[in-house]
């Protein structure tokens, strides 16, 4: 679904979709979006931040309350608060404006992979207090469940199965964002954040996600 209130962009974007293989389904509000998001079953969605009426951010937190869609921002700043509050709101990736049609194709291809990746895989995971169940899609602290975004479930998962290992940020933005070659390091610092303030005690002052120094982050049990 792509949520767009520009004409002529929606216009691009749809075109670019359906001749990759997609069906596209198009909301110029949130407010339609959302009704929308209630009827339709859909894999991807696109979100322009900027829509008249219920506000971009409104319709991915609202969205995330109920679904693990995959959920890609298309913003006109790279730099602004906006993709911080998107991505803290539970979205997955961002596109800027104006975008290269083959990158976004690309991220839309990505989360899907991660989509189906996730869906194949039946098992639990435990590291020290932590169970992450990939079939109930949920993490238990303690046996207390904490509600994760699908981005936080996966980069637990990577931190996981890294068995205290060390990750670089580029790791991650790699195995679970999908980028190829190095990013914007801010978008995992941000998710770290995020994940920490759900899975510690004192997100001030963490015992369990911890940050490496030059190097990334690793999970302590």
């Amino acid at each position: 679904m792509l949520v767009e209130d520009d004409p002529a962009i929606r216009m691009v974007l749809r075109v670019a979709l359906e001749d990759d293989g997609y069906e596209v389904l198009e909301a110029a509000s949130g407010e339609e979006a959302l009704v929308l998001a209630i009827d339709e079953a859909v894999d991807v969605l696109l979100v322009d931040l900027r829509l008249p009426g219920i506000h971009g951010l409104d319709v991915v937190r609202t969205v995330r309350g109920s679904s693990r869609v995959p959920i890609i921002i298309l913003t006109a700043q790279a730099e602004s608060h906006d993709v911080v509050a998107g991505l803290e709101a539970g979205a997955d990736d961002y596109v800027t404006k104006p975008f290269v049609t083959s990158e976004l194709l690309a991220r839309v291809r990505s989360q899907l992979r991660r989509t189906a990746l996730a869906s194949d895989v039946e098992t639990a995971l435990e590291c020290g207090p932590f169970v992450l169940s990939s079939d109930l899609g949920a993490l238990h602290i303690n046996g207390t469940a904490v509600p994760l975004t699908r981005t936080e479930f996966k980069v637990m998962e990577e931190l996981m199965n890294a068995r205290e290992r060390v990750l670089s940020r580029d790791y991650l933005l790699k195995h679970v964002w999908g980028y190829q070659h190095a990013g914007d390091g801010r978008i995992v610092d941000n998710l770290v954040y995020r994940l920490r303030s759900k899975i510690e005690v004192d997100p001030a002052h963490p015992e369990h996600l911890l940050t490496v120094r030059g190097f990334g982050y690793r999970l302590k049990a």
